[in-house]
């Protein structure tokens, strides 16, 4: 099926060409007898795919026979309470300027958060790119600069030529808290669970973008299931359905490209360049809700271990580390990897809210259970509330 030629975000947020989407839909989970009492389950694996659905009421809209699970695709909230402590404990070091992208200063660790050591007097900025963090150590040669490395594929290109010019100017107190990871390994993990039923999966646009579409193939060739990378508008994720429905109406299983308009084949050469020289595999990394994964996470290379946080201040895999028992009454786990819908857990709008988070995923702008709130979890959590 070929995507749309449109111009314009306007275009892709027509509703006639939704309600053409929609209708086709219909038709095809009546074909392969999708109901709501036996859906077809797709994943949307990327957060920003999440908000998405909600903001245009897609899950209200689509046929009753088609069900979306809410995938580890925020990677914010897939870290886990040790990883934001440590963040936290070298962030309360003399002499520190910890940098960050703001989402990330509030989501919860077994101490306290990262807005939490700001407030009690660590030196935490928020910044919009590692760019900003290597100007800052440029400016500051006195005081050591980590910029805190998190994010899928997508944004693993920047930290790694941060660091690629960090080397090139000698800038030595400039490193980076490496927490960057992998989309393919966690799907892998998620089709291996049996409590799992997963029918398709719509892939990431955005890392996709960098990554290209090939290292979803074992998703079709091993698991038989198909996948479709997709856009963000509307009309995208609309289309990637029927894409996944027209798939297992086929009896086939394939890697399609809807966002084709921004994903090459192959992905980005640069990028994809600039990662392998300055990262490589680690042995596993763990993921909230899913624990250790086998090479799912990326470390900086011997190379470059210069700038390498771990290794310059001794915490986390560069010595050994902690496991950390999620919060009491809090389901981020089972929330994260879609066995939960936000609204299922008992803290939702009770004991976690935006204001009062218990865990990443209220917080963080791709989460789960932000999106649920935003656009509709808050009058749901009103409504249970007034029930009980």
């Amino acid at each position: 099926m070929t995507a749309p030629v449109l111009k314009f975000a306007s275009e892709f947020r027509d509703p006639a060409a939704a309600k053409v989407l929609l209708s086709a839909i219909a038709r095809k989970a009546d074909e392969i007898g999708a109901t709501r009492a036996r859906p077809v389950h797709i994943m949307e694996i990327c957060g920003g795919h999440t908000h998405s659905i909600f903001r245009y009421g897609l899950d209200k809209l689509i046929h009753d026979g088609v069900e979306f699970i809410h995938g580890p695709g925020c990677p914010v909230c897939v870290l886990p309470m040790a990883r934001v402590d440590e963040c936290v404990d070298i962030a309360e070091r003399p002499g520190v300027i910890f940098t960050t992208f703001g989402d990330a200063m509030r989501v919860p660790g077994h101490r306290k958060s990262l807005i939490q050591a700001k407030s009690a007097g660590a030196d935490i900025r928020m910044v919009y790119s590692p760019l900003d963090a290597l100007e800052l150590a440029r400016r500051n040669p006195g005081r050591e600069v980590v910029f805190f490395g998190l994010g899928f594929e997508t944004t693993t290109p920047s930290t790694a030529l941060s660091i690629q010019q960090a080397a090139r100017e000698g800038l030595s107190n400039f490193s980076v808290f490496c927490n960057h990871i992998t989309v393919p390994e966690p799907i892998r993990a998620l089709l291996d669970d049996p409590d799992m039923r997963l029918d398709g999966f719509i892939g990431p646009g955005h890392v996709s973008m960098v990554i290209g579409i090939h290292p979803y193939d074992f998703i079709a060739a091993e698991y038989g299931k198909p996948i479709v990378v997709a856009g963000f508008e509307p009309t995208d994720l609309l289309q990637s359905v029927l894409m996944v429905l027209t798939q297992i109406a086929e009896g086939r299983a394939a890697v399609e490209n809807q966002y084709g308009r921004v994903v090459p084949e192959h992905g980005n050469p640069v990028s994809l360049a600039a990662i392998a020289d300055v990262y490589e595999r680690r042995p596993s990394f763990e993921w909230r809700g899913l624990g250790e994964i086998d090479a799912s996470g990326l470390r900086i290379r011997q190379a470059y271990a210069a700038f390498d946080a771990e290794e310059k201040f001794g915490i986390g895999y560069a010595t050994g580390r902690r496991n950390v028992p999620e919060l009491e009454g809090c389901a981020c786990g089972s929330v994260m990897i879609g066995k939960l819908k936000p609204t299922q857990c008992p803290q939702f709008g009770k004991g976690c809210s935006p204001e009062m988070p218990l865990g990443a995923l209220m917080v963080s702008s791709e989460g789960a259970c932000a999106a649920y709130w935003q656009y509709a979890g808050a009058r749901e959590a009103s409504v249970h509330g007034a029930a009980q």
